[in-house]
């Protein structure tokens, strides 16, 4: 034990250390001690030994060179994000904690009113630097925190199948196309209740340097085999919250149907909706009526009406806390899992027909050039005249009515088609980007099994709603702009030089040019597109210059949307799907003085810089989560039909081989470049293809090839190919080559890991030492 030194008499005792220790704020350390009690010279020795001394005891702790009383979180601590409470409260737990000191203590994290631009914004999942202060005794939580930095972002849930092991225990073989060859070990006892064939939710617990991680089983989602769980890979892949709160469920449970208090009655305008036939939200309804000013003769007033969502969910509330973090609604073939509850996503927002329903609308006077004259926002009550499918309205202008559609032909349908019309001659002018993609549906059986995959047809009425929503999304951003209120954007900037290069790239290999001088604009990709409509190379070229664009994303900051070709758009139309629009509608609320549920007047541009970075990370999620189950799905229709041959189209080339497009299905799969053929292919960069070195034989980017399917791992989404078609022959010789039909049949060799990792297969020199 340290001994105070006989010639220092106004040393601090141990309980004044101690006290110090337990009290101060920030960090404490030696030096902050010896600083505080004016201990200098050979006295800081003893100090050393008094707090090793407590150490020792077990009075205090010291991680490093601060200390803290034992029992007790040190004002700085690193911390793991667990949860959210009942009411969207953000949970942590200390990152290390000495269970000799009592249960582990909770802190509830302390969101800033005003966060600064650049503030951390922490999730679940997460490990952060946390600035804690103590709480009074009694309160649920023992600790406040406030981030202060944010240590490593969420990882995504390692998820696979798990294989059992006769001596308990097992391997997880990872669902993820990119880690199929890094299996992890689960030791006997950590299985839970997984069973062999099970898709499992894991954690890993050690990574060493030799030998496999080792994880723990931490959900088990079920039979592989069963269809349903697909989307629940991506769900727990991306970390998508799949379940409300108690608190959000309560607040939307409590929440009573809108008055007509303060707004205007609109419920005798026979406003329609028009969605999918399975649609089971309707935030939008639209009507059209000509223009009877005889200054705008030929003209229309449309008009469009948007859930008003902002009447339910309130700033700050658990259901906006809970909107935000999910972003936007996320969409599976076989579920939905939606931005807002049931209770306001399906009922009180949902523009049924024929009952109340408060909406956000805006009335807009179109010129007989089909150019938007001027527009009014109104905050009403209105009743949806009837509910359309697209092709139920569709038919009904193409002279099929039904018994819904009959009775409102000429006085709804009609003038909405004759509006649409003035609107396509402006939308023409303006050009925006025209890509002709076609988007492929899965329908699935009432178990869950993929029953085709199609390409549903394109209508006008399709059109039609699309050009009435952009009309609308910017009447909203000029209206908030007028208003000189901030808003959440919606933006799209034009390609990148980088990738401007790489198309014009793909283009030469095929002998299109780009024009070389000029500013970059949508038509100069339409006349591109114009230029192979109807070839061969029509649907390649297309997904080429979409490849080619930017990624629209959300911004406080105007930078116009490249794609529409317009200076300035916002996303006011959705409301009940994304919470961008339900942003846009507070302002509208707040700039028009629409009474109550605006936005707050403390919302500072640093706080919508920071939402629409969340939101757009949000987007992307959903947008990765829904591309992968339908490659999922896909692998699970095809996994009966290994040995069937396919028409497809070369959609890309690396060095590792190509990737085929499939033409039934718009499958993606993949062909190892060591299973091609019987020559040596190079990749050339330059003209995106494969050559043979001996034959000169080629396939490049867009060649259109017939495949047999070699193999499909649903779970991964992975498809593998055998090349039927021969390639171009380019006029070099060396290596003799066919002329026509066929590749002969042969063995594939490319192994089980190449076609599911394509970035790890070899072009391999075939018959050559």
């Amino acid at each position: 034990m340290a001994k105070r030194p006989s010639s220092q008499t106004s040393l601090p005792s141990r309980e004044e250390v101690v006290s110090f220790i337990t009290q101060a704020q920030g960090k404490v350390g030696k030096r902050e001690i010896a600083h505080h009690f004016n201990i200098k010279g050979n006295d800081r020795i003893w100090l050393k030994q008094i707090l090793k001394d407590l150490e020792i005891e077990g009075v205090v702790d010291r991680r490093g060179k601060t200390v803290h009383k034992a029992g007790q979180l040190p004002p700085m601590v690193l911390a793991d994000i667990t949860k959210r409470d009942r009411d969207g409260e953000l949970i942590a737990v200390p990152t290390e904690w000495d269970e000799e000191h009592g249960s582990v203590p909770t802190i509830i994290i302390v969101s800033p009113r005003k966060p600064r631009p650049g503030m951390p914004v922490a999730g679940v999942g997460d490990r952060a630097l946390l600035r804690v202060e103590p709480l009074k005794p009694g309160d649920i939580h023992h600790y406040s925190g406030r981030v202060t930095k944010i240590i490593a972002k969420k990882q995504a849930q390692v998820l696979g199948i798990f294989r059992s092991l006769p001596e308990g225990g097992g391997r997880l073989i990872p669902v993820d196309k990119k880690a199929r060859d890094q299996e992890l070990q689960i030791r006997p006892g950590d299985e839970g209740e997984a069973q062999d064939g099970d898709l499992i939710a894991v954690s890993i617990v050690k990574h060493g340097r030799f030998g496999l991680p080792t994880a723990k089983v931490k959900e088990r989602l079920g039979s592989v085999k069963s269809e349903k769980a697909i989307s629940l890979i991506a769900i727990f892949a991306h970390n998508i919250p799949n379940e409300f709160p108690k608190a959000v469920l309560d607040e939307a449970a409590a929440a009573k149907p809108a008055t007509l208090d303060g707004r205007e009655d609109w419920r005798t305008l026979p406003l329609v909706t028009i969605d999918p036939p399975d649609a089971k939200d309707h935030d939008d309804a639209v009507h059209a009526v000509p223009d009877d000013d005889p200054n705008n003769a030929g003209g229309f007033i449309v008009t469009v009406a948007i859930a008003d969502v902002s009447a339910y969910v309130h700033p700050g509330s658990a259901m906006d806390r809970e909107a935000q973090e999910r972003g936007n609604s996320v969409y599976f073939p076989d579920r939905v899992v939606p931005m807002l509850p049931e209770r306001i996503s399906n009922d009180l927002c949902s523009l049924r027909p024929r009952e109340d329903r408060p909406a956000l609308a805006v009335r807009m006077v179109i010129g007989p050039d089909g150019r938007k004259i001027r527009h009014s926002f109104h905050r009403v009550m209105m009743r949806s005249a009837e509910k359309l499918s697209y092709q139920q309205a569709q038919e009904a202008i193409d002279g099929r009515p039904d018994e819904v559609t009959a009775p409102i032909l000429d006085t709804i349908l009609k003038p909405l088609w004759a509006a649409y019309e003035l609107v396509k001659k402006a939308r023409d002018i303006r050009e925006p980007l025209f890509l002709d993609l076609p988007e492929r549906k899965i329908v699935l059986k009432a178990d869950g099994t993929v029953d085709r995959v199609f390409v549903p047809q394109r209508l006008e009425a399709h059109k039609l709603i699309e050009e009435f929503m952009i009309l609308a999304n910017v009447a909203a951003a000029e209206a908030l702009e007028q208003a000189q209120s901030d808003l959440i954007y919606r933006v799209h900037d034009e390609p990148s030089l980088e990738k401007m290069r790489s198309l014009s790239e793909v283009l030469a290999s095929i002998g299109l040019k780009i024009p070389g001088q000029g500013p970059i604009r949508p038509e100069l990709f339409n006349r591109i597109l114009r230029s192979v409509d109807g070839s061969e190379h029509q649907l390649f070229i297309n997904e080429v210059v979409l490849r080619s664009q930017s990624q629209a994303e959300y911004a406080a900051e105007n930078y116009g949307h490249f794609g529409l070709n317009l200076k300035r758009y916002a996303h006011f139309t959705s409301p009940i799907r994304r919470y961008a629009d339900l942003i846009v509608h507070r302002a509208l609320v707040s700039a028009l003085k629409f009474g109550k549920d605006g936005l707050p007047a403390s919302t500072t541009r640093a706080e919508l810089i920071e939402i629409s970075a969340k939101i757009s990370a949000a987007e992307r999620r959903a947008m990765a989560a829904e591309r992968e189950t339908i490659d999922r799905l896909i692998a699970h229709f095809l996994a009966d039909r290994i040995g069937a041959t396919f028409q497809g189209q070369i959609s890309g080339v690396s060095k590792a081989g190509l990737f085929i497009k499939l033409n039934e299905t718009g499958a993606d799969g993949f062909v190892p470049a060591a299973t091609i053929g019987d020559d040596y292919y190079r990749y050339d960069e330059v003209t995106h293809s494969m050559r043979g070195e001996d034959t000169g034989e080629t396939y490049r980017l867009g060649d259109k090839v017939e495949v047999k399917l070699v193999e499909a791992a649903p779970v991964a989404g992975a498809l593998r190919f055998e090349l039927l078609t021969k390639g171009r022959f380019t006029g070099k010789t060396g290596g003799g080559g066919r002329k026509g039909g066929k590749r002969p049949a042969r063995r594939a060799k490319a192994t089980e890991a190449s076609a599911r990792s394509p970035t790890r297969v070899k072009v391999k020199r075939r018959g050559r030492a």
